[in-house]
């Protein structure tokens, strides 16, 4: 069983709520210029700094899906696409998508296109906004054949990929010469939310069954490497921040409202890695001492029933972080909101009939 480190700075706990409180949350946009994220609001969007304050933006409504191109913030509202001003936080657009029935992704090509996916048309729409006192759109794809939510813009390979909802769901492209539509790859995963892609050409897709966060390479060629942590429920619309190597991840624990921040770096320090080899179960951790920015790796060969449990020093189970039948890749297991005091527990590891345990220190 091979070593992989995948390089994780950081891990930011679930959002402090300073004066603002976050409802209906769908979608987490990146605002390169300001060093802020936007959160989708409901009936308003909220930003936050990077020292975490959350401030309100603008009460422009932005129900799903949201993208910074140039000087605007688009969210789409419905069946309409407002364009606010990141500079003077003022709607200056307002543009119904005729005919469409159910909005729900967002992407664009960093010059003046959006992209958007319509849930129940099974459509997608591009929409010219390079006057923005004038936007038109047109139809692009009329059926989909499957349910379109997530849509990200590749333009090295200038195509659109989309995710979408259901059981074994389809990441599909559209190729945007001639608008054909072909299949990526059938996953096991149901109901896909989010797509996002980071610097080096990967793509992250937030699935609600499994709730997980899977990352795939530019060709969908190899094993996806999962990222997951037991907090996780439902995520959304997904945000890489390619500025700061950050995924932002909106999703709903205990029926709440939440995102969780992701740093990436290539900074790892060989000597803050925990490393529990014996016989086959080789386990990395790190940062070390175990935190709420640690994470646990490890690659998986075959199919494998995983269990991964943290107990007290006194025989008492306190967490279950991953239960069940894991198929062959790398995984990545985030202790974000563990919520545990300092002390030492027991961290149970439970691969098909091999069976270790082994001490931590939590700060």
């Amino acid at each position: 069983m091979k070593k992989i480190l995948l390089p994780i700075l950081l891990i930011f706990s679930t959002l402090c709520l300073n004066a603002q409180t976050l409802n209906d949350i769908e979608a987490v946009e990146y605002d390169a210029s300001q060093n802020r994220f936007f959160i989708s609001n409901g009936n308003s969007i909220i930003a936050r700094a990077s020292n975490g304050d959350l401030s309100f933006f603008s009460n422009s409504s932005a129900t799903h899906g949201m993208e910074v191109l140039g000087n605007h913030l688009f969210a789409i509202d419905g069946t309409t696409i407002r364009g606010i001003e990141l500079d003077t936080e003022t709607e200056v657009m307002a543009l119904n998508i005729t005919g469409a029935s159910f909005l729900n992704g967002m992407t664009n090509d960093g010059v003046s296109t959006l992209y958007a996916t319509d849930f129940s048309g099974k459509q997608i729409y591009k929409i010219d906004v390079a006057d923005i006192s004038n936007p038109t759109f047109e139809v692009i794809v009329n059926n989909t054949s499957t349910t379109p939510n997530g849509i990200v813009y590749d333009g090295t390979n200038n195509r659109l990929i989309f995710v979408n909802w259901g059981n074994n769901a389809a990441i599909k492209a559209v190729d945007l010469i001639d608008n054909s539509v072909s299949t990526l790859v059938t996953t096991t995963l149901g109901n896909i939310d989010g797509i996002d892609e980071d610097n080096d050409g990967n793509y992250y897709i937030a699935s609600w069954s499994p709730d997980q966060i899977t990352k795939y390479d530019n060709a969908f060629a190899n094993p996806p490497e999962i990222i997951t942590t037991p907090f996780l429920n439902n995520p959304a619309d997904i945000c890489y921040a390619k500025e700061i190597d950050s995924l932002a991840i909106p999703h709903y624990p205990g029926g709440g409202d939440e995102v969780v921040y992701v740093g990436f770096s290539t900074d790892t320090v060989s000597t803050n890695v925990l490393e529990l080899a014996d016989n086959d179960l080789d386990i990395n951790i790190f940062p070390n001492p175990i935190s709420d920015q640690s994470v646990i790796q490890f690659e998986l060969d075959e199919n494998v029933n995983v269990l991964l449990e943290i107990w007290s020093q006194e025989g008492k189970l306190l967490k279950t972080l991953l239960q069940g039948e894991q198929m062959a890749g790398n995984y990545t297991v985030l202790f974000s909101g563990i919520g545990l005091p300092s002390g030492n527990y027991w961290l149970h590891v439970k691969m098909n009939d091999r069976v270790k345990n082994y001490l931590l220190s939590i700060q």
